[in-house]
């Protein structure tokens, strides 16, 4: 990953640029104890916590203060889940107005936006579809559910050394568990065509590990995670049914009748899918219907953009996906340097090291531009200027 922006302001390049907003994760405070300290930008920050510790308290019922949370270093995790939420989307709201604020890069001046899971509801609040309390009151409340379906839940990354992933044979496989009546599993993201996420209820993770090799091939690997996870993006949250609840909520909510002020590559559907009534019905599909954060990412690069900027505390799925591409493609063009190297010279890719990355090359040259993206951690980024 890069270390620093490209040559010249952030300003002079943010049309080429994209916001990518990350979502909840097992540590959320990130650099954000230093941001709330530092002179010129703590104001911002603690504006946007104190607001955000009041629609998480009037949503759960009980007092919240982020500020204090984040002064003492405390980490919230899936025991303070709807804290997390707020901590997470009041500190990316905070960074883009700190951007904006100190060194004139507007958020809506970007090429286009994208989040993964929740990351997704805030680029939605920051292009001014939702205001803050529209659209992460729903996920508060029900998100108490969602994370006492987690007590039982369990993540396992899919992935192949070899060709892509047969997606039916695995979907097909997550059904079959699942009617054994022994608990649900399913897929919640497809993060590369040889990387995917399972979420599994109970012992379903074990289950899919066992059997799976009658359906996939050996080059198909399992790794079990171990933490647990609120099941969002799966069916396994029709169990409270919180996917039809959260429609109810969102037919009230205040706002969504204005299209996005930029392009928002939507992780529901793979694609730019916003106008300007549709972000409710897309909400709702949000609960339930797995993220696919691959397809957001060819249309990334499909569309030219050169700069990834990456909003919220120690953001790290988005990140680590576009790393990870870009090392796939350098060893896959067996090229000791790519400086100067035009797409053509870089057409004679090696056949062995991934499969599936060939095969894809081969249809979509866009795969080629992920090693020239330039990627920044915004926080970083901002506590390294000589702002005060």
């Amino acid at each position: 990953m890069a270390d620093s922006p490209l040559n010249g302001s952030l300003a002079e390049n943010i049309g080429s640029s994209a916001f990518a907003f990350r979502g909840y994760n097992v540590t959320n405070l990130g650099r954000s104890q230093e941001m709330l300290a530092h002179p010129a930008y703590g104001p911002i920050l603690r504006k946007h916590l104190v607001r955000a510790s009041e629609v998480c308290a009037a949503a759960i019922e009980r007092e919240v203060d982020l500020v204090v949370r984040v002064r003492r270093g405390r980490n919230p995790t899936l025991r303070s889940y709807p804290q997390a939420l707020s901590l997470i989307v009041a500190v990316e709201l905070a960074h883009i107005e700190i951007l904006e604020t100190f060194f004139e890069v507007k958020f809506t001046d970007a090429q286009l936006a994208l989040g993964y899971s929740l990351g997704e509801v805030t680029a939605l609040i920051a292009a001014g579809v939702f205001t803050l309390e529209a659209a992460l009151t729903p996920l508060l409340i029900l998100g108490q559910d969602a994370a006492e379906l987690a007590s039982t839940t369990r993540m396992g990354v899919i992935f192949s050394r070899g060709p892509a992933l047969d997606v039916e044979a695995i979907e097909r496989l997550c059904v079959s568990i699942t009617s054994e009546g022994k608990g649900t599993i399913g897929i919640s993201t497809y993060l590369s065509p040889n990387t995917l996420l399972l979420m599994g209820q109970r012992r379903t993770i074990d289950r899919f590990k066992k059997i799976m090799h009658e359906e996939l091939p050996k080059p198909t690997h399992l790794k079990k995670n171990p933490n647990r996870w609120p099941p969002i993006h799966t069916s396994i949250t029709r169990q409270r049914n919180i996917s039809d609840r959260a429609g109810v909520m969102l037919e009230t909510a205040n706002g969504g009748f204005t299209a996005p002020t930029l392009p928002i590559l939507s992780c529901i559907t793979g694609e730019e899918s916003y106008h300007n009534y549709n972000a409710r019905e897309h909400m709702t599909r949000w609960v339930d219907h797995p993220q696919k954060l691959w397809d957001c990412i060819d249309t990334l690069l499909a569309r030219g953009v050169e700069t990834v900027i990456h909003v919220g505390p120690e953001p790290n799925l988005i990140p680590a996906t576009l790393t990870r591409l870009a090392n796939n493609v350098l060893t896959q063009m067996s090229a000791k340097s790519l400086t100067g190297m035009g797409l053509r010279a870089m057409s004679q890719i090696v056949r062995r090291s991934h499969p599936w990355l060939t095969n894809l090359i081969s249809s979509d040259a866009t795969l080629l531009r992920a090693p020239f993206v330039q990627q920044i951690v915004l926080e970083d980024w901002l506590l390294e200027q000589d702002v005060k």
